[in-house]
């Protein structure tokens, strides 16, 4: 794989008001876990932030969700409940981050090599 090329899988949930969003360490941890619960959800989701894109569709900006959003849609604002919540219900999206671009090594110089 390149330099700063990744897959970065994400689940979404869409609520009454709002498209919340996690992030999950890969895809095959998160498949295993529907399949058996006692995986702890440390080994799924990349953190216990959930996101939010303020109304929009899976391609608008993500923000922290504050405690009232979460509160209003899940009833709590508890991180463990919500992210719970979201892997089961959430829909998956999985997007391949493109590599990075530019000079290997900057005290080469301009032309790459002195």
């Amino acid at each position: 794989m390149a330099r700063g090329e990744t897959n970065q899988a994400k689940l979404f949930y869409k609520g009454a008001d709002e498209v919340f969003a996690i992030f999950l360490d890969s895809v095959e941890d998160y498949e295993k876990w529907r399949e058996d619960k006692s995986i702890p959800l440390a080994q799924v989701v990349s953190s216990f932030k959930v996101f939010t894109t303020g109304k929009q569709s899976t391609t608008g900006l993500l923000d922290g969700a504050s405690k009232s959003t979460l509160e209003n849609e899940f009833g709590t604002s508890v991180d463990d409940d919500v992210v719970l919540k979201i892997l089961e219900g959430g829909t998956l999206q999985e997007v391949q981050m493109p590599e990075r671009q530019g000079p290997k090594n900057d005290s080469n110089g301009v032309y790459g090599t002195r």
